[in-house]
Protein backbone atom coordinates (compact mmCIF):
# COMPACT_ATOMS: atom_id res chain seq x y z
CA UNK A 1 0.00 0.00 0.00
CA UNK A 2 1.08 3.46 -0.34
CA UNK A 3 2.50 5.09 2.39
CA UNK A 4 -0.10 7.58 2.78
CA UNK A 5 -2.46 5.50 2.01
CA UNK A 6 -1.02 3.37 4.71
CA UNK A 7 -0.73 6.11 7.63
CA UNK A 8 -4.20 7.81 6.73
CA UNK A 9 -5.95 4.09 6.49
CA UNK A 10 -3.94 4.14 10.36
CA UNK A 11 -5.21 6.75 12.22
CA UNK A 12 -8.94 5.75 10.97
CA UNK A 13 -8.84 3.13 12.68
CA UNK A 14 -7.47 4.40 15.72
CA UNK A 15 -10.46 7.14 15.27
CA UNK A 16 -12.86 4.50 14.94
CA UNK A 17 -11.41 2.68 17.66
CA UNK A 18 -11.14 5.72 20.19
CA UNK A 19 -15.23 5.70 20.05
CA UNK A 20 -15.63 2.77 22.20
CA UNK A 21 -12.99 3.09 23.97
CA UNK A 22 -14.64 6.48 25.28
CA UNK A 23 -17.47 4.19 27.05
CA UNK A 24 -14.96 1.24 27.81
CA UNK A 25 -15.60 0.98 31.85
CA UNK A 26 -13.15 0.88 34.20
CA UNK A 27 -13.30 -3.29 34.59
CA UNK A 28 -12.44 -3.93 31.07
CA UNK A 29 -9.64 -1.43 31.05
CA UNK A 30 -8.31 -3.72 33.76
CA UNK A 31 -9.17 -7.03 32.30
CA UNK A 32 -7.45 -6.01 29.30
CA UNK A 33 -4.32 -4.61 31.13
CA UNK A 34 -3.76 -7.31 33.59
CA UNK A 35 -4.18 -10.05 30.34
CA UNK A 36 -1.34 -7.83 28.47
CA UNK A 37 0.58 -8.55 31.91
CA UNK A 38 -0.18 -12.54 31.78
CA UNK A 39 0.82 -12.57 28.57
CA UNK A 40 3.62 -10.62 28.01
CA UNK A 41 5.18 -13.31 31.12
CA UNK A 42 4.09 -15.85 28.95
CA UNK A 43 5.88 -14.86 25.57
CA UNK A 44 8.67 -13.84 27.07
CA UNK A 45 11.08 -15.93 25.17
CA UNK A 46 9.42 -14.67 21.90
CA UNK A 47 10.05 -11.05 23.58
CA UNK A 48 14.03 -11.50 24.48
CA UNK A 49 14.61 -13.57 20.72
CA UNK A 50 13.11 -10.53 19.08
CA UNK A 51 15.11 -8.05 20.87
CA UNK A 52 18.55 -10.19 20.40
CA UNK A 53 17.60 -9.60 16.82
CA UNK A 54 17.72 -5.80 17.29
CA UNK A 55 20.39 -5.64 19.72
CA UNK A 56 22.93 -7.93 17.28
CA UNK A 57 21.90 -5.74 14.03
CA UNK A 58 22.88 -2.54 16.76
CA UNK A 59 26.32 -3.76 17.85
CA UNK A 60 27.12 -4.74 14.02
CA UNK A 61 26.23 -1.17 13.27
CA UNK A 62 28.04 0.34 15.53
CA UNK A 63 25.74 2.02 17.83
CA UNK A 64 26.89 3.51 20.90
CA UNK A 65 26.79 1.70 24.28
CA UNK A 66 24.15 4.15 25.50
CA UNK A 67 22.56 3.42 23.35
CA UNK A 68 22.73 -0.73 23.17
CA UNK A 69 21.29 -0.03 26.77
CA UNK A 70 18.40 1.59 25.71
CA UNK A 71 17.44 -0.87 23.39
CA UNK A 72 17.96 -4.15 25.87
CA UNK A 73 15.51 -6.15 27.10
CA UNK A 74 16.33 -7.74 29.84
CA UNK A 75 14.38 -10.39 32.41
CA UNK A 76 14.59 -7.78 35.07
CA UNK A 77 13.10 -4.76 32.29
CA UNK A 78 10.35 -7.37 31.09
CA UNK A 79 9.62 -7.86 34.90
CA UNK A 80 9.78 -4.36 35.59
CA UNK A 81 6.75 -3.95 32.33
CA UNK A 82 5.02 -6.29 33.75
CA UNK A 83 4.89 -4.78 37.25
CA UNK A 84 4.44 -1.69 35.50
CA UNK A 85 1.14 -2.59 33.53
CA UNK A 86 -0.44 -4.21 36.65
CA UNK A 87 0.47 -1.16 38.75
CA UNK A 88 -1.60 1.12 35.84
CA UNK A 89 -4.89 -1.45 36.22
CA UNK A 90 -4.87 -1.26 39.94
CA UNK A 91 -5.20 2.86 39.63
CA UNK A 92 -8.15 4.71 39.81
CA UNK A 93 -9.93 5.26 36.37
CA UNK A 94 -9.57 9.15 35.68
CA UNK A 95 -12.31 9.06 32.98
CA UNK A 96 -15.86 11.06 34.32
CA UNK A 97 -14.46 12.11 37.14
CA UNK A 98 -16.58 15.07 38.52
CA UNK A 99 -16.32 18.50 39.88
CA UNK A 100 -20.04 19.10 40.32
CA UNK A 101 -20.84 23.52 40.66
CA UNK A 102 -24.49 24.45 41.39
CA UNK A 103 -24.97 28.27 40.07
CA UNK A 104 -27.37 30.61 41.38
CA UNK A 105 -29.47 30.34 38.59
CA UNK A 106 -29.76 26.51 40.02
CA UNK A 107 -28.63 24.25 37.27
CA UNK A 108 -25.48 21.94 37.73
CA UNK A 109 -22.51 22.69 35.83
CA UNK A 110 -19.79 19.54 35.72
CA UNK A 111 -16.70 19.25 34.50
CA UNK A 112 -15.67 15.70 33.39
CA UNK A 113 -12.53 13.91 32.67
CA UNK A 114 -12.61 12.70 28.75
CA UNK A 115 -9.82 10.81 27.16
CA UNK A 116 -8.21 12.71 24.43
CA UNK A 117 -9.18 10.73 21.51
CA UNK A 118 -5.74 9.35 19.63
CA UNK A 119 -2.59 9.50 20.44
CA UNK A 120 0.58 9.04 18.19
CA UNK A 121 3.50 8.39 19.97
CA UNK A 122 6.74 8.74 18.16
CA UNK A 123 9.72 7.22 19.20
CA UNK A 124 13.33 5.87 19.10
CA UNK A 125 15.08 2.88 20.58
CA UNK A 126 13.93 1.90 24.09
CA UNK A 127 11.05 -1.36 23.25
CA UNK A 128 9.79 -0.53 26.84
CA UNK A 129 8.18 2.37 25.62
CA UNK A 130 5.84 0.40 23.31
CA UNK A 131 3.92 -1.14 26.55
CA UNK A 132 4.21 1.60 28.78
CA UNK A 133 2.76 3.93 26.06
CA UNK A 134 -0.14 1.69 25.42
CA UNK A 135 -1.08 1.05 29.03
CA UNK A 136 -1.38 4.53 29.94
CA UNK A 137 -3.45 5.02 26.80
CA UNK A 138 -5.51 2.63 27.27
CA UNK A 139 -6.29 3.03 31.07
CA UNK A 140 -7.04 6.49 30.04
CA UNK A 141 -9.33 5.67 27.26
CA UNK A 142 -7.32 6.93 24.60
CA UNK A 143 -6.52 4.97 21.20
CA UNK A 144 -2.72 4.92 20.56
CA UNK A 145 -0.54 4.75 17.40
CA UNK A 146 2.98 4.00 17.83
CA UNK A 147 5.83 4.55 15.70
CA UNK A 148 9.22 2.93 17.21
CA UNK A 149 11.88 3.50 15.23
CA UNK A 150 13.69 1.13 12.89
CA UNK A 151 16.41 0.08 15.72
CA UNK A 152 13.79 -1.87 17.60
CA UNK A 153 11.21 -2.70 14.71
CA UNK A 154 11.38 -6.60 15.80
CA UNK A 155 10.94 -5.70 19.66
CA UNK A 156 7.70 -3.64 18.91
CA UNK A 157 6.50 -6.23 16.93
CA UNK A 158 6.58 -8.98 19.29
CA UNK A 159 5.21 -6.37 22.18
CA UNK A 160 2.51 -5.23 20.12
CA UNK A 161 1.63 -8.70 18.78
CA UNK A 162 0.68 -9.73 22.50
CA UNK A 163 -0.91 -6.15 23.70
CA UNK A 164 -3.49 -6.73 20.23
CA UNK A 165 -4.09 -10.72 21.43
CA UNK A 166 -5.02 -9.68 24.36
CA UNK A 167 -7.32 -6.80 23.13
CA UNK A 168 -9.24 -9.41 21.03
CA UNK A 169 -9.50 -11.93 23.88
CA UNK A 170 -11.09 -9.32 26.13
CA UNK A 171 -13.48 -7.91 22.99
CA UNK A 172 -11.71 -4.85 22.25
CA UNK A 173 -11.27 -3.41 19.10
CA UNK A 174 -7.55 -4.77 18.25
CA UNK A 175 -7.11 -1.40 16.40
CA UNK A 176 -7.26 0.36 19.72
CA UNK A 177 -3.26 0.16 19.47
CA UNK A 178 -1.76 0.22 16.62
CA UNK A 179 2.36 -0.09 15.61
CA UNK A 180 3.36 1.95 12.10
CA UNK A 181 6.04 -1.10 10.93
CA UNK A 182 6.68 1.26 7.98
CA UNK A 183 10.26 2.75 8.56
CA UNK A 184 10.49 5.63 5.82
CA UNK A 185 11.12 8.95 7.05
CA UNK A 186 8.27 10.22 5.26
CA UNK A 187 5.84 8.16 7.61
CA UNK A 188 6.22 10.60 10.28
CA UNK A 189 5.73 13.41 8.45
CA UNK A 190 2.61 12.01 7.46
CA UNK A 191 1.63 11.03 10.81
CA UNK A 192 1.78 14.11 12.58
CA UNK A 193 -0.24 15.64 10.07
CA UNK A 194 -3.53 13.81 10.15
CA UNK A 195 -5.59 16.19 11.67
CA UNK A 196 -9.33 14.42 12.20
CA UNK A 197 -7.83 11.57 13.21
CA UNK A 198 -4.96 12.10 15.08
CA UNK A 199 -5.92 14.25 18.42
CA UNK A 200 -2.07 14.48 19.96
CA UNK A 201 1.09 13.54 19.15
CA UNK A 202 3.89 12.96 21.88
CA UNK A 203 7.37 12.77 20.30
CA UNK A 204 10.25 10.88 22.43
CA UNK A 205 13.56 11.29 21.58
CA UNK A 206 16.47 12.88 20.07
CA UNK A 207 16.11 16.66 19.54
CA UNK A 208 16.25 16.54 15.34
CA UNK A 209 13.64 13.88 16.09
CA UNK A 210 11.27 16.09 18.17
CA UNK A 211 12.32 19.36 15.98
CA UNK A 212 11.68 17.97 13.61
CA UNK A 213 7.80 16.64 14.26
CA UNK A 214 6.91 20.16 15.81
CA UNK A 215 7.88 22.18 12.39
CA UNK A 216 5.98 19.37 10.27
CA UNK A 217 2.80 18.98 13.06
CA UNK A 218 -0.51 20.12 11.96
CA UNK A 219 -1.71 18.30 14.97
CA UNK A 220 -1.02 19.54 18.84
CA UNK A 221 2.44 18.78 20.24
CA UNK A 222 3.50 17.89 23.95
CA UNK A 223 7.33 17.74 23.82
CA UNK A 224 9.34 15.06 25.39
CA UNK A 225 12.29 17.75 24.99
CA UNK A 226 15.99 16.57 25.52
CA UNK A 227 17.15 16.32 29.26
CA UNK A 228 19.97 18.85 29.80
CA UNK A 229 20.10 17.95 33.81
CA UNK A 230 21.80 19.77 36.13
CA UNK A 231 22.85 19.33 39.39
CA UNK A 232 24.48 22.64 41.40
CA UNK A 233 26.24 21.48 44.51
CA UNK A 234 26.00 24.56 46.99
CA UNK A 235 28.80 26.10 49.13
CA UNK A 236 26.50 24.38 52.14
CA UNK A 237 26.43 21.04 50.75
CA UNK A 238 27.46 17.69 52.44
CA UNK A 239 29.97 16.77 50.60
CA UNK A 240 29.18 12.85 51.48
CA UNK A 241 25.51 13.23 50.31
CA UNK A 242 26.79 15.57 47.74
CA UNK A 243 29.01 12.85 45.73
CA UNK A 244 26.41 10.00 46.25
CA UNK A 245 23.86 11.66 44.65
CA UNK A 246 26.31 13.63 41.58
CA UNK A 247 27.56 9.41 40.99
CA UNK A 248 23.91 8.48 40.91
CA UNK A 249 22.96 10.88 39.08
CA UNK A 250 25.72 10.08 36.00
CA UNK A 251 26.11 6.46 36.27
CA UNK A 252 23.22 4.45 37.29
CA UNK A 253 22.07 4.64 33.57
CA UNK A 254 23.98 7.58 31.53
CA UNK A 255 21.27 6.59 28.32
CA UNK A 256 18.20 7.89 30.05
CA UNK A 257 16.73 11.68 29.73
CA UNK A 258 17.16 11.90 33.22
CA UNK A 259 20.54 11.68 33.76
CA UNK A 260 22.95 14.08 35.10
CA UNK A 261 24.81 16.22 31.92
CA UNK A 262 26.16 19.02 34.02
CA UNK A 263 27.31 19.71 37.50
CA UNK A 264 27.64 23.09 38.84
CA UNK A 265 29.77 23.05 42.03
CA UNK A 266 29.88 26.66 44.50
CA UNK A 267 33.63 28.09 44.03
CA UNK A 268 34.17 27.83 48.50
CA UNK A 269 33.44 24.20 47.83
CA UNK A 270 35.10 23.49 44.98
CA UNK A 271 38.49 22.39 45.84
CA UNK A 272 37.47 19.76 48.47
CA UNK A 273 34.47 18.31 46.71
CA UNK A 274 35.74 17.98 42.63
CA UNK A 275 38.57 15.77 43.47
CA UNK A 276 36.53 13.00 46.19
CA UNK A 277 33.60 13.41 43.41
CA UNK A 278 35.79 12.35 40.34
CA UNK A 279 37.04 9.44 42.75
CA UNK A 280 33.13 7.97 42.38
CA UNK A 281 32.58 8.82 38.76
CA UNK A 282 35.36 6.20 37.43
CA UNK A 283 34.81 5.58 33.68
CA UNK A 284 33.34 9.25 33.17
CA UNK A 285 34.91 11.57 30.52
CA UNK A 286 35.10 15.15 32.94
CA UNK A 287 35.05 18.45 30.91
CA UNK A 288 35.46 21.23 32.56
CA UNK A 289 35.84 25.37 32.61
CA UNK A 290 39.40 26.60 32.92
CA UNK A 291 38.67 26.59 37.35
CA UNK A 292 38.02 22.97 37.35
CA UNK A 293 40.58 22.10 35.03
CA UNK A 294 42.92 23.91 37.56
CA UNK A 295 41.53 21.67 40.38
CA UNK A 296 41.37 18.54 38.43
CA UNK A 297 44.47 18.25 36.31
CA UNK A 298 44.13 16.37 32.72
CA UNK A 299 40.60 17.14 32.30
CA UNK A 300 39.49 17.96 28.75
CA UNK A 301 37.90 21.78 28.23
CA UNK A 302 34.28 22.05 28.24
CA UNK A 303 33.71 24.12 25.41
CA UNK A 304 30.05 26.34 24.54
CA UNK A 305 28.26 23.57 23.12
CA UNK A 306 29.33 20.83 25.87
CA UNK A 307 26.79 23.19 28.20
CA UNK A 308 23.94 22.90 26.07
CA UNK A 309 24.90 18.58 25.47
CA UNK A 310 22.52 15.85 26.45
CA UNK A 311 25.24 13.48 26.05
CA UNK A 312 23.49 10.01 27.38
CA UNK A 313 26.43 8.66 27.55
CA UNK A 314 29.57 8.66 30.38
CA UNK A 315 30.27 12.25 29.94
CA UNK A 316 30.17 15.24 32.46
CA UNK A 317 30.51 18.47 31.89
CA UNK A 318 31.85 20.76 35.12
CA UNK A 319 31.48 24.51 35.94
CA UNK A 320 32.77 26.49 39.14
CA UNK A 321 30.00 29.31 39.73
CA UNK A 322 30.19 32.09 42.56
CA UNK A 323 26.86 32.19 43.62
CA UNK A 324 23.23 30.50 43.33
CA UNK A 325 21.72 33.33 41.51
CA UNK A 326 24.53 32.30 38.53
CA UNK A 327 23.77 28.35 38.69
CA UNK A 328 20.06 29.34 37.97
CA UNK A 329 21.20 31.81 35.45
CA UNK A 330 23.49 28.48 33.90
CA UNK A 331 20.77 26.17 34.01
CA UNK A 332 18.44 29.48 32.17
CA UNK A 333 20.44 29.54 29.59
CA UNK A 334 21.96 26.08 28.64
CA UNK A 335 18.98 23.92 29.93
CA UNK A 336 16.25 22.14 28.53
CA UNK A 337 13.33 22.63 31.16
CA UNK A 338 13.40 18.83 32.11
CA UNK A 339 15.19 17.87 35.65
CA UNK A 340 17.38 19.97 37.45
CA UNK A 341 18.50 19.84 41.12
CA UNK A 342 20.66 21.16 44.22
CA UNK A 343 22.06 19.76 47.13
CA UNK A 344 22.37 21.93 50.02
CA UNK A 345 21.86 21.95 53.69
CA UNK A 346 21.16 25.82 53.55
CA UNK A 347 17.17 26.06 53.63
CA UNK A 348 16.67 29.79 52.14
CA UNK A 349 19.53 28.85 49.75
CA UNK A 350 17.14 25.84 48.56
CA UNK A 351 13.98 28.19 48.64
CA UNK A 352 15.75 30.17 46.44
CA UNK A 353 16.99 27.51 44.14
CA UNK A 354 13.67 26.17 43.79
CA UNK A 355 11.50 29.13 42.97
CA UNK A 356 14.47 30.28 40.45
CA UNK A 357 14.49 27.51 38.41
CA UNK A 358 11.74 27.09 36.00
CA UNK A 359 12.09 23.33 35.25
CA UNK A 360 9.53 20.30 35.11
CA UNK A 361 10.90 18.97 37.82
CA UNK A 362 13.26 20.50 40.79
CA UNK A 363 15.29 17.72 42.76
CA UNK A 364 16.39 18.92 46.31
CA UNK A 365 19.34 16.41 48.19
CA UNK A 366 18.34 14.30 45.42
CA UNK A 367 19.38 12.36 42.33
CA UNK A 368 18.07 13.63 39.02
CA UNK A 369 17.23 10.14 37.84
CA UNK A 370 13.98 10.34 40.23
CA UNK A 371 12.42 12.02 37.87
CA UNK A 372 10.09 9.33 36.41
CA UNK A 373 7.04 8.37 36.44
CA UNK A 374 7.15 4.82 37.85
CA UNK A 375 9.08 6.84 40.93
CA UNK A 376 6.24 9.11 41.01
CA UNK A 377 3.47 6.78 41.59
CA UNK A 378 1.92 7.14 37.89
CA UNK A 379 2.85 3.40 37.22
CA UNK A 380 4.64 4.67 34.26
CA UNK A 381 5.27 7.69 32.01
CA UNK A 382 4.57 8.17 28.14
CA UNK A 383 6.89 10.86 28.59
CA UNK A 384 8.43 13.73 30.16
CA UNK A 385 7.16 16.80 29.25
CA UNK A 386 8.96 19.53 29.37
CA UNK A 387 6.55 21.82 27.82
CA UNK A 388 4.29 23.82 30.03
CA UNK A 389 0.54 23.49 28.42
CA UNK A 390 -1.28 20.88 29.47
CA UNK A 391 1.15 18.48 30.63
CA UNK A 392 4.48 19.14 32.53
CA UNK A 393 6.85 16.44 33.95
CA UNK A 394 6.33 13.07 33.70
CA UNK A 395 3.08 12.03 31.90
CA UNK A 396 0.86 9.57 33.07
CA UNK A 397 -3.08 8.74 33.31
CA UNK A 398 -4.12 11.56 34.33
CA UNK A 399 -2.29 13.42 31.84
CA UNK A 400 -3.47 12.07 28.74
CA UNK A 401 -6.94 13.18 29.97
CA UNK A 402 -8.66 16.44 29.01
CA UNK A 403 -12.02 17.87 30.16
CA UNK A 404 -15.78 18.68 28.82
CA UNK A 405 -18.69 20.91 30.64
CA UNK A 406 -21.67 19.14 31.04
CA UNK A 407 -24.76 21.61 31.35
CA UNK A 408 -27.41 19.87 33.38
CA UNK A 409 -30.72 22.32 33.88
CA UNK A 410 -34.30 21.85 34.04
CA UNK A 411 -35.87 23.99 31.08
CA UNK A 412 -33.33 26.79 32.26
CA UNK A 413 -32.20 29.37 29.33
CA UNK A 414 -30.76 32.67 29.29
CA UNK A 415 -32.18 35.60 29.46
Amino acid sequence: MELALYIQDTAKKAKRASLSLRLMHASLKNSVLNRIATLIVAERDVVLRSNKIDFDRGEEAGMSRSFLDRLLLTDKRIDEMVQSVKEIAEMEDPVGGIEGVRRPPGFVLEKVRIPIGVVAMIYESRPNVTVDAAALCLKSGNAVILRGGSDALESNRALISIIQTALKEEGVPETAVQLIERVEHEGVSLLVKQSGFVDLVIPRGGEKLIEAVVQEATVPVIKHYKGVCHLYIDRDADIKMAVNVVQNAKVQRPGTCNALETLLVHRDIAQEFLPEVRKKLDGVELRGCAQTRKLLPGIGEASEDDYYAEYLDMILAVKIVDTVEEAADHIERYGSSHTDGIVSQNINTVEQFVQGVDSAVVTVNASTRLSDGGVFGLGAEIGISTDKLHARGPMGIGELTTYKWVVRGNGHIRT
